[in-house]
């Protein structure tokens, strides 16, 4: 089952590194290289902090003229995202990658999209009418910012899609901000939360305090008191999930 809307607007309140902290206690999969862009991405809104939703899929090739005669192309597609669960990040294969000929995002598809349910995009593409989009609610992580739209229209929808190095599933829950994004699968959504609240909550009883703790100390005595609390984090961590944290 999804993530209740309570457990959605928890994972929200932290950021995306703290929520990769909590993912990594938890996968199976490898944290040196599953689950998060490996390309750079920019955070064009970053004061709307971070977005959470389930991945709507989308292909587009707007250098493409002849996709306009996709029959019902817009109808179906707007059919697909509305019949998904929210809250929904729509996740955009720009297919004119590493050139950028025009955006499929800006003031009037951000006012739709938000309609639809949807908090945000993530796109290897380009967007534009950045400050409309903000102000339609609309967080959008991209490639960079482009003029014109050109033959943007929807090419392929609800298929497995490959934005900044990651490939994406229909579906998965993503959580991003201005680092970039973490997409998980769906056996790790229900142990995200809580891991996640652990391991910030570990870190600001152990390493955080003792480092915010060393007024008065020796060098020698500071350097003993961090190492102490390093042991400690370390200790939690294993007590709680079998396995050392970053510490």
């Amino acid at each position: 089952m999804p993530l209740s809307h309570s457990e959605l607007l928890q994972l929200k309140r932290w950021n995306t590194p703290t929520i990769y902290n909590g993912w990594e206690q938890i996968t199976k999969r490898d944290c040196a290289a599953d689950a998060f862009n490996r390309e750079e991405t920019q955070d064009f809104m970053p004061q709307m902090g971070p977005m959470v939703g389930y991945a709507v899929t989308l292909v587009i090739e707007p250098s493409e003229k002849s996709h306009k005669q996709i029959a019902n192309a817009w109808e179906d597609y707007r059919q697909y995202v509305a019949s998904q669960q929210g809250p929904k990040i729509v996740v955009v294969q720009d297919q004119d990658k590493p050139q950028v000929i025009g955006s499929f995002w800006g003031e009037v598809n951000s006012n739709v999209h938000r309609a639809l349910g949807c908090v945000g995009t993530i796109t290897d593409g380009a967007i534009r009418d950045v400050d409309e989009m903000t102000n339609a609610g609309f967080k959008s992580l991209a490639r960079r910012l482009c003029v014109g739209h050109a033959h943007s229209v929807p090419v392929q929808w609800n298929c497995e899609v490959e934005v900044f190095g990651r490939s994406i599933q229909p579906g998965q829950l993503i959580h991003a901000d201005k680092h970039g994004f973490l997409a998980v699968t769906q056996d790790e959504e229900s142990e995200l939360l809580a891991a996640s609240r652990f391991m910030d909550n570990n870190e600001c009883e152990t390493v955080i305090a003792a480092a915010r703790n060393c007024a008065g100390l020796s060098s020698d005595e500071a350097v003993q008191q961090i190492n102490d609390a390093g042991a400690a984090f370390g200790a939690a961590t294993r007590k709680r999930f079998g396995a050392d944290g970053e510490w």
